[in-house]
Protein backbone atom coordinates (compact mmCIF):
# COMPACT_ATOMS: atom_id res chain seq x y z
CA UNK A 1 0.00 0.00 0.00
CA UNK A 2 1.45 3.43 -1.03
CA UNK A 3 1.95 6.16 2.17
CA UNK A 4 0.55 9.23 1.02
CA UNK A 5 2.50 12.28 1.93
CA UNK A 6 1.69 14.07 4.73
CA UNK A 7 1.52 18.16 4.56
CA UNK A 8 4.49 19.99 6.97
CA UNK A 9 2.88 20.59 10.12
CA UNK A 10 2.93 24.08 9.55
CA UNK A 11 1.33 24.00 6.33
CA UNK A 12 -2.01 24.93 6.81
CA UNK A 13 -4.32 23.34 4.24
CA UNK A 14 -4.85 26.63 2.51
CA UNK A 15 -1.35 26.80 1.69
CA UNK A 16 -0.44 26.41 -1.47
CA UNK A 17 2.70 24.64 -1.06
CA UNK A 18 1.34 21.74 -0.16
CA UNK A 19 0.25 21.14 -4.16
CA UNK A 20 3.08 19.05 -5.48
CA UNK A 21 2.12 18.52 -8.97
CA UNK A 22 -1.31 18.41 -10.82
CA UNK A 23 -3.11 15.61 -12.27
CA UNK A 24 -6.10 16.26 -15.56
CA UNK A 25 -8.71 13.60 -16.11
CA UNK A 26 -9.56 13.53 -19.86
CA UNK A 27 -12.91 11.51 -20.40
CA UNK A 28 -14.18 9.94 -23.31
CA UNK A 29 -16.09 7.28 -24.89
CA UNK A 30 -14.63 4.72 -26.41
CA UNK A 31 -17.26 4.93 -29.40
CA UNK A 32 -18.04 8.28 -29.95
CA UNK A 33 -15.05 10.73 -28.52
CA UNK A 34 -12.09 8.61 -28.20
CA UNK A 35 -10.30 10.00 -31.49
CA UNK A 36 -10.90 13.57 -30.05
CA UNK A 37 -9.25 12.81 -26.92
CA UNK A 38 -6.10 10.83 -29.01
CA UNK A 39 -5.48 13.86 -30.52
CA UNK A 40 -5.80 16.18 -27.52
CA UNK A 41 -3.21 13.98 -26.66
CA UNK A 42 -1.13 13.76 -29.44
CA UNK A 43 -1.14 17.43 -28.81
CA UNK A 44 -0.11 17.43 -25.41
CA UNK A 45 2.67 15.34 -26.19
CA UNK A 46 4.31 17.49 -28.60
CA UNK A 47 3.68 21.22 -26.83
CA UNK A 48 3.86 20.07 -22.92
CA UNK A 49 6.80 17.85 -22.89
CA UNK A 50 7.33 17.30 -19.24
CA UNK A 51 3.71 16.30 -19.04
CA UNK A 52 3.29 13.15 -18.01
CA UNK A 53 0.75 10.86 -20.20
CA UNK A 54 -0.91 7.97 -18.05
CA UNK A 55 -2.35 5.40 -19.77
CA UNK A 56 -5.60 4.98 -21.83
CA UNK A 57 -8.45 3.34 -19.64
CA UNK A 58 -11.44 1.92 -21.68
CA UNK A 59 -12.59 0.09 -18.77
CA UNK A 60 -13.83 1.64 -15.63
CA UNK A 61 -10.72 2.61 -12.70
CA UNK A 62 -10.65 3.81 -9.50
CA UNK A 63 -13.15 6.73 -9.04
CA UNK A 64 -13.92 7.25 -12.21
CA UNK A 65 -17.27 6.20 -13.88
CA UNK A 66 -16.13 7.10 -17.63
CA UNK A 67 -13.41 6.11 -19.62
CA UNK A 68 -10.26 8.45 -19.36
CA UNK A 69 -6.80 8.71 -19.19
CA UNK A 70 -4.89 11.08 -16.71
CA UNK A 71 -2.30 13.75 -17.26
CA UNK A 72 -0.11 14.78 -14.70
CA UNK A 73 2.18 17.57 -14.23
CA UNK A 74 4.41 19.68 -12.10
CA UNK A 75 3.15 23.05 -10.75
CA UNK A 76 5.37 25.15 -13.11
CA UNK A 77 3.57 24.09 -16.13
CA UNK A 78 0.13 25.15 -14.50
CA UNK A 79 0.54 28.52 -15.87
CA UNK A 80 0.79 28.05 -19.55
CA UNK A 81 -1.11 24.33 -19.63
CA UNK A 82 -3.91 25.23 -17.79
CA UNK A 83 -5.36 28.27 -20.44
CA UNK A 84 -3.89 25.96 -23.06
CA UNK A 85 -6.25 23.07 -22.19
CA UNK A 86 -8.94 25.10 -21.56
CA UNK A 87 -9.26 26.58 -24.80
CA UNK A 88 -8.30 22.99 -26.41
CA UNK A 89 -10.42 20.51 -24.74
CA UNK A 90 -12.65 20.10 -27.92
CA UNK A 91 -15.84 19.77 -26.04
CA UNK A 92 -13.95 16.87 -23.84
CA UNK A 93 -14.57 16.59 -20.55
CA UNK A 94 -11.84 17.24 -17.79
CA UNK A 95 -11.56 16.87 -14.04
CA UNK A 96 -8.49 19.08 -12.80
CA UNK A 97 -7.06 18.41 -9.55
CA UNK A 98 -4.27 19.70 -7.50
CA UNK A 99 -2.17 16.76 -5.65
CA UNK A 100 -1.91 17.48 -1.95
CA UNK A 101 -1.60 13.79 -0.12
CA UNK A 102 -5.32 14.04 0.33
CA UNK A 103 -6.84 12.21 -2.83
CA UNK A 104 -10.06 12.67 -1.24
CA UNK A 105 -10.27 16.56 -1.01
CA UNK A 106 -8.03 16.90 -4.36
CA UNK A 107 -10.92 15.08 -6.40
CA UNK A 108 -13.96 17.27 -4.59
CA UNK A 109 -12.90 20.05 -2.76
CA UNK A 110 -9.77 21.11 -4.50
CA UNK A 111 -11.22 19.73 -8.26
CA UNK A 112 -12.45 22.00 -11.05
CA UNK A 113 -14.12 20.65 -14.12
CA UNK A 114 -14.18 21.95 -17.72
CA UNK A 115 -17.14 20.79 -19.36
CA UNK A 116 -19.81 18.53 -17.61
CA UNK A 117 -19.52 17.92 -13.96
CA UNK A 118 -19.41 14.34 -13.93
CA UNK A 119 -20.31 11.80 -10.97
CA UNK A 120 -17.37 10.05 -9.33
CA UNK A 121 -17.58 6.85 -7.11
CA UNK A 122 -16.29 8.98 -3.60
CA UNK A 123 -16.42 5.68 -1.50
CA UNK A 124 -12.94 4.08 -3.32
CA UNK A 125 -11.30 7.77 -2.26
CA UNK A 126 -12.85 7.83 1.57
CA UNK A 127 -9.81 6.16 2.98
CA UNK A 128 -7.45 8.24 1.50
CA UNK A 129 -8.58 11.16 3.02
CA UNK A 130 -5.73 12.64 5.68
CA UNK A 131 -6.92 12.89 9.48
CA UNK A 132 -5.26 13.95 12.31
CA UNK A 133 -4.78 10.40 13.71
CA UNK A 134 -2.62 9.81 11.08
CA UNK A 135 -0.50 12.73 10.29
CA UNK A 136 1.32 11.56 13.55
Amino acid sequence: MRKERVPAIDASPDDPEIIEHYHAHIYYDPASSRDRAARLRERVAAMFPDATLGRWHDELVGPHLQSMYQIAFPCTLLASFLPWLMLNRDGLTILLHPGTGNPYLDHTDHAVWFGSVLPLRLEVLRDTRLTSASAS
